[in-house]
């Protein structure tokens, strides 16, 4: 069976009284990105991530303070990765192990439309800023440190480790992989 190869891609803009965020997302590109806050680590984060999942990326976001920025990127990067995803079959579950220096972390996503989060994150911001992203793109995630001892390392490749099983889970399927089938929701009225 052969499937269409329809963009996996989106813009979209969140904005509140405390921040705006811009982002454009795309699940089939080669991992550029181009991401403009105040937050210069977190930044390297998002372009760590963007890098190993092989998302293209642009984020244009400012806020009121950290917290805020932080959640709301999460949340509209989230979003983005549900709405570039669509309705095909995609491999859905990975799991990527990544070293960096003393640090070797484990991370495990099922893109199953069932949030759930465990994560071991040396930093609270960075622990919400999954959480978050993981309830908005309605993810399973998973990570473990198995072992380590600078956060600045073990941060990094946990976000290393997260892009890799974002390539890995995104990759479009020939099957549904779901003993369920496809959920079909129906409204009344």
């Amino acid at each position: 069976m052969t499937r269409s190869k329809k963009a996996r891609s989106c813009e979209l803009t969140r904005q509140t009284k405390e921040t705006n965020v811009k982002l454009s997302l795309n699940l089939d590109g080669v991992g550029e990105s181009r991401i403009n806050l105040s937050d210069e680590f977190f930044k390297h984060m998002l372009d760590t991530l963007a890098k190993h999942a092989s998302f293209d990326l642009v984020i244009n976001a400012s806020g009121d303070i950290a917290h805020h920025l932080i959640e709301d990127v999460a949340i509209t990067f989230g979003k983005g990765l549900r709405d570039a995803l669509g309705d095909d079959p995609i491999d859905r579950v990975a799991t990527s192990v990544v070293p960096m220096d003393e640090a070797l972390v484990l991370v495990s996503v099922d893109l199953i439309d069932r949030p759930y989060v465990k994560v071991e994150v040396p930093d609270l911001m960075f622990e919400h800023f999954l959480r978050s992203f993981a309830m908005e793109s309605r993810a399973t995630i998973h990570s473990q440190v198995i072992r380590g001892q600078d956060n600045h390392h073990i941060i990094e490749a946990t976000f290393k480790a997260l892009g890799l099983s974002l390539k890995k889970a995104t990759r479009r399927s020939d099957l549904l992989m779901s003993t369920k089938s496809k959920v079909e929701w129906k409204r009344k009225g």
